[in-house]
């Protein structure tokens, strides 16, 4: 292919990464996965219709499998070349959005719980966050290769997060949810005394990361870092010589 010619095939460029989209009204505050302005690169977004946080969250998603995999399909037919999704629960799509889409899928922030737990010293452990242990099963956990002996705190205790989240509300109180997700990692810190390293389930948890390190003290991963690292390797950073500037 000759270095001066440019090629074409899709529909959009320089959206790498593709975001299967809750159908929610709730207010998605920078750091949101929602929120566009959260990335440091162009996304590309596709709400799937009818998937309220309610039916995904606690009631399985179910029904939802082939909506799911139709808008992964568009967005790849409009040019992407990865999937994720805003919801940590849809590990239960992992296998079957990725067999039919034929591009990389990151449905969950759960798959990287394997990771983190390897580079952990000996005898710590990561634990996990989540909008709703009360109905994260063992089936979202093993569909993302998650050890089933990890401990799991949820929020449905607090005031404020899951709350807002999965009753869907137009307005949230940023501090009372704050302070749910401090509480509930203080919570997982009590569930768990060997801690090494927070995983936030919910994407909608990214904003509150920087506090749970804060007062834990301990390494916190997210879906923002799990797309910041399926994004550079979609679309990595070129060190061609010939773009560097040889005096500096």
């Amino acid at each position: 292919m000759p270095a001066n010619h440019q090629y074409g095939g899709k529909s959009l460029y320089g959206a790498s990464v593709g975001i299967l989209m809750l159908d929610a009204r709730f207010p998605r505050i920078p750091g949101d996965m929602g929120n566009a302005q959260t990335w440091p690169f162009p996304v590309h977004y596709k709400i799937v219709r009818g998937a309220s946080p309610d039916r995904v969250v606690r009631q399985q998603a179910a029904g939802l499998l082939d909506p799911f995999i139709d808008a992964a399909r568009e967005l790849v037919a409009d040019g992407v070349d990865g999937i994720t999704t805003n919801c940590g629960f849809l590990s239960l799509f992992q296998k079957d959005i990725a067999a039919a889409v034929g591009v990389p899928v990151a449905t969950s922030s759960l798959m990287q719980v394997g990771m983190i737990q390897s580079l952990l010293p000996p005898g710590k452990q990561v634990g996990i966050l989540t909008v709703s242990a009360e109905t994260m099963t063992q089936k979202h956990l093993a569909a993302a290769n998650v050890p089933l002996d990890t401990p799991v705190v949820g929020t449905e205790n607090g005031e404020e997060f899951s709350r807002f989240i999965l009753e869907n509300e137009e307005e949230v109180d940023v501090e009372k949810a704050r302070a749910d997700m401090v509480n509930a990692g203080r919570e997982l810190l009590t569930t768990c005394p060997d801690l090494g390293a927070v995983l936030l389930e919910c994407t909608n948890m990214v904003p509150y990361a920087a506090d749970i390190r804060a007062d834990l003290g301990v390494p916190v991963f997210s879906i923002y870092s799990f797309i910041n690292w399926f994004q550079s390797a979609l679309m990595p950073r070129s060190f061609d010589p010939r773009l560097i500037d040889s005096r500096r």
